[in-house]
C-alpha cells in the first residue's frame, strides 16, 4: 500500500541548507501497525508529514520515492494530491486544540472531509459526523457535535481529531505523537482506540512518538531514526528484547521502570 524509497529532504534557508531526513525506507501493508521513534529532531515527523504530503513545496527539497496505491506523491500534481490528503490519507497531532479552529463547532470541523471530498448532503454529512463521534466512544456525540473544542477536555479534543481523521475511512492514519499531550490514564484509552479502529476498519496506523514502551504496546513493526537517519529497524519485541544499536539500547534504557500497561 505505501513504499518509501531513499527519501531524503532538505530545508533550504538564505545561510545554509540542511538535510533533516535521509535515505529514509520503509513499506506498509493494509491493516500494518508501523511505529517510528526517536528523539525530537530526529526526523520522524518530518518523514510523516512527507508521507501525508503537508511539506512546503518552496522552502525544501525533497527526492525519493514516496509511493501510495500506486502514486508517486513526491512527484503527483496538486489535484492528485488534494484527492488523497484528507480522505485516503488522514492525519492526527499531538496537541488537537491547535489543530482545531477555535471557532467553529467540533461537529462542524469532523464533517469537513465530506464536504471537501464528496456531494453529500448537509443533512447527512451531520448524520455522519455524529456516528463518526459515537464511533470514537464520546459521551453524548450530538451535544459534541454542537460544543466549541475549548468546551471539550484534551481526550475529548483528541477523540474528535480522531473522528475526524476517520470520517471518510482511509487506507492510512498516521498519527503524529497523538498521546503526549495527555495523562497517562487517557494515554491508553487513545492507544486502545486506535487498536480497536485498526482490528475493526483495518486501517494501517502509522504511529509517531519518541516513546518507546508505547510503541511497542501498539505497533508491530518500528523503526527507530536518530539524525534523520534509520539506525535500526524491525519487529517491535525483538527490538525491545535485544537492541542492537547504543541508541536504541539508550532509549530504552530511558523508559520508566514501571511504564503504564496498556495491553
Amino acid at each position: 500500500m505505501l513504499k518509501v524509497e531513499d527519501l531524503c529532504i532538505k530545508i533550504h534557508d538564505r545561510k545554509s541548507t540542511e538535510t533533516v531526513v535521509k535515505d529514509v525506507d520503509l513499506e506498509m501493508n493494509r491493516g500494518d501497525i508501523l511505529g517510528i521513534v526517536g528523539e525530537s529532531g530526529s526526523g520522524k515527523t518530518m518523514t510523516a508529514l512527507a508521507i501525508a504530503g503537508l511539506l512546503s513545496r518552496h522552502d525544501m527539497e525533497k527526492s525519493g520515492h514516496i509511493t501510495f496505491e500506486g502514486i508517486n506523491l513526491l512527484e503527483c500534481n496538486r489535484k492528485v494530491l488534494r484527492k488523497l490528503q484528507g480522505y485516503e490519507i488522514s492525519m492526527i497531532f499531538q496537541e488537537p486544540l491547535n489543530s482545531l479552529n477555535p471557532i467553529i463547532k467540533v461537529g462542524k470541523q469532523v464533517e469537513e472531509s465530506l464536504k471537501i471530498h464528496t456531494t453529500i448532503e448537509k443533512a447527512e454529512r451531520k448524520e455522519r459526523a455524529i456516528q463518526a463521534l459515537r464511533d470514537v466512544e464520546l459521551d453524548n456525540p450530538e451535544a459534541v457535535y454542537e460544543s466549541y473544542p475549548h468546551e471539550l477536555s484534551g481526550g475529548m479534543r483528541q477523540r474528535a481529531m480522531i473522528a475526524a481523521a476517520m470520517i471518510s475511512q482511509p487506507r492510512l492514519l498516521i498519527a503524529d505523537e497523538p498521546t503526549t499531550a495527555l495523562d497517562v490514564t487517557i494515554q491508553a484509552q487513545i492507544v486502545e482506540l486506535l487498536k480497536k479502529i485498526n482490528k475493526e476498519r483495518g486501517t494501517a496506523i502509522l504511529f509517531i512518538s519518541h516513546d518507546l514502551s508505547l510503541v511497542n504496546t501498539l505497533c508491530e513493526r518500528v523503526l527507530v531514526m536518530k539524525d534523520g537517519l534509520v539506525v535500526e529497524s524491525g519487529n517491535c519485541s525483538d527490538i525491545f528484547n535485544d537492541p542492537k544499536e547504543e541508541y536504541t539500547k539508550g532509549l530504552i534504557a530511558a523508559i520508566p521502570k514501571n511504564p503504564f500497561d496498556i495491553a
